[in-house]
This record gives structure tokens, sequence and C-alpha cells, in this order.
């Protein structure tokens, strides 16, 4: 990388620098391709984490989309995983021309669920930054809160960046950092145009520059009117944490369910499943009850319909009595 480096910048730094919104132009370029050097600081996941993921075709004719590859940097364009999948079934298409992936990259792949753990982990309490992010979280088998989520794609239509409703990363690129990336090899880590063979000579690892730069230097961009709207996210976590969960909300803390009120009824968030239980307690099971300190399992006891024959106390009060009905009329 440090190698390359030298080469590299001889055509970045061609570009004219400008300031954007309080970010160097100049310097996001230089993030996109990988010149920038980290500090150890910088190195930390931090805040913002921006994702990206590359797919290989299996099934027929490789018709299907597996994942592939995750690669997640930080704010700072800095690398923070870059993990390949093992696939369980056979590759049929590497779709080497758009994601960049070849069969030796499977050689230390790891298993799909290893991959997502991690991620997951990673994710937890920060704000996921990616294009059209909604396409890698199905991938990936996971959800984020909303309210953590900052979608390029989404925020450049709302805020109507281009005329198209759908925009390309690629092209949110070159109008905002005027450089152009995907022109060849498609990678969650790849190269700006002018750059990537000079540095493929040097480095041929270099192609992992990444797309999850490209989208997190747009987010940078216009990142102070995109969070507007949003809670900041110190507040998103400390009411996480005061509101009691249940199981359920623990193991989906990414669900759109936190959005929503919680019921005015119960302090508890909790989700109801037919029948009128709760999930893990049915309402058709038998559960215990206490009367006067005394417990009995089940639909009742005898102890219980000897002190309670209530039907006695019918009638004229006699014990004996099974109770009598009068009709008055007029």
């Amino acid at each position: 990388m440090v190698a390359s480096t030298s080469v590299a910048s001889v055509s970045i730094s061609s570009l004219p620098d400008a300031i954007k919104n309080g970010e160097s132009l100049a310097s996001l370029r230089r993030m996109v391709v990988g010149e920038l050097e980290y500090t150890t600081i910088q190195q930390q996941p931090g805040k913002y984490l921006a994702v990206d993921c590359e797919m290989v075709g299996v099934g027929i004719n490789g018709a299907e989309s597996s994942l592939a590859r995750v690669s997640l940097v930080n704010y700072h364009g800095a690398v923070i995983m870059d993990e390949f999948v093992l696939q369980r079934e056979r590759v049929v298409d590497y779709r080497t021309e758009f994601s960049g992936i070849r069969p030796t990259d499977m050689i230390n792949a790891k298993p799909f669920v290893e991959v997502q753990e991690k991620v997951a982990q990673l994710l937890k309490d920060r704000i996921l930054v990616g294009h059209a992010v909604h396409n890698d979280l199905k991938a990936l088998l996971l959800s984020h809160p909303r309210h953590q989520t900052r979608d390029t794609q989404l925020e450049a239509k709302k805020h109507k960046l281009t005329r198209s409703s759908r925009p390309a990363l690629r092209h949110l690129v070159q109008q905002e950092l005027n450089i152009v990336i995907q022109s060849g090899e498609h990678s969650s880590v790849r190269a700006v145009k002018h750059t990537l063979s000079l540095n493929l000579l040097l480095n041929p690892r270099f192609e992992q520059v990444t797309d999850a730069r490209a989208t997190m230097a747009v987010y940078r961009i216009h990142r102070k009117v995109w969070d507007k709207g949003h809670p900041p996210l110190s507040s998103t976590i400390s009411s996480g944490k005061k509101r009691k969960r249940t199981p359920s909300s623990d193991h989906e803390s990414g669900s759109e369910d936190e959005d929503r009120p919680a019921s005015k009824t119960s302090s508890h968030n909790t989700k109801q499943f037919p029948g009128g239980g709760r999930k893990g307690v049915s309402s058709g099971l038998s559960t215990v009850t206490r009367h006067t300190g005394k417990s009995s399992i089940g639909h009742g006891s005898s102890n219980l319909e000897t002190k309670n024959a209530w039907w006695k106390e019918l009638g004229n009060g006699s014990s004996g009595s099974k109770g009598s009905l009068r009709m008055k009329f007029g």
C-alpha cells in the first residue's frame, strides 16, 4: 500500500481541491483510493461504519446470488473488516468482472455464520452507511434500526442530488468527487480508474481499496444535512439501555418495532401471539396460581373445590339446598 502511494498520488493530486460542506475533496479522494495513512485511533471502528458486499453466482447457470465478500470501513476509510465467505454450494460464476472475486480468494474464506456474527457485533450501537444498503443487509440476513442507517441512494433521492430516483454509486462519486470508480472489475474494495492499473502492478491486493470508502466519502460531504431529522446516536443508545427488554427484543435489537411507542398498559414492549399469550407462554398451558398462601397447579384441586362450594350457599342458605328460583310478574 505504501509503495503504491507515490505512483497514485501523481494523478490524484492533479485534480483541483475544494472545500465542500467542511470536507476537503482532495482528502476524500485520497481516502477512496487508499492513499491515507492512519493513526492507531483512526483505525478504531468509531461511530460510523460503511458496508459493501459482493456476490457470486450459484445454482443453475449461476443465476442465484450468494454472499461471497463483506467489507466494512470506518469514518476515516480504514478497513475494519474484509472477509470472504465460504460457499456451501459449488460456485458456477465468480462474476469476477463485477465482483473482483477469484477462486483463490475462497482458500481462507470463513463460514457465513461466523462472518454474519462479526458484522452484527461491529454494527451494534453504530450508524451504518451504505448505498442501497437494504441489499447488503438482505445478503447478510441482518436488520438495523432505521434511525441508525444512512443510505446514500435514498438520501441522494430525498435531497435531489440527481434526477434519478435510484442513482448509481459511481455516478454520485463522479458528481461529488470528480473521480471514476467501477470502471473495471468490481469489488467491495476497489480502485479508481486512473490509479487501478499502476497500483495493481505494485500491489495485487490494491484492488481492495473500497466501494465502502466511496460510499463513506459521499456521506461525509452531506453528513450535516442528512443527519438532520435523526436522533443523536448517544440518545438512542441510552434510551435503549433504560428500556426493559424481552428476550425477543434482545435477539433482534435492530427491528423496526423499537421505533414504535411502547404500549401504555404495560412497561414491557411484549409481542402478542395467537391465542392471547406471549412468546414462550402459551395461553393453553397450565400455570401456577396462588390462593391464601397455598398454591395449586393446573385448573384447580379438590381442596379448592371443597372450600369454594359456592352453589351450596344459594337459596335459603341451608347447606343441603341446591337453590331455588322465583318468578314475579306484575
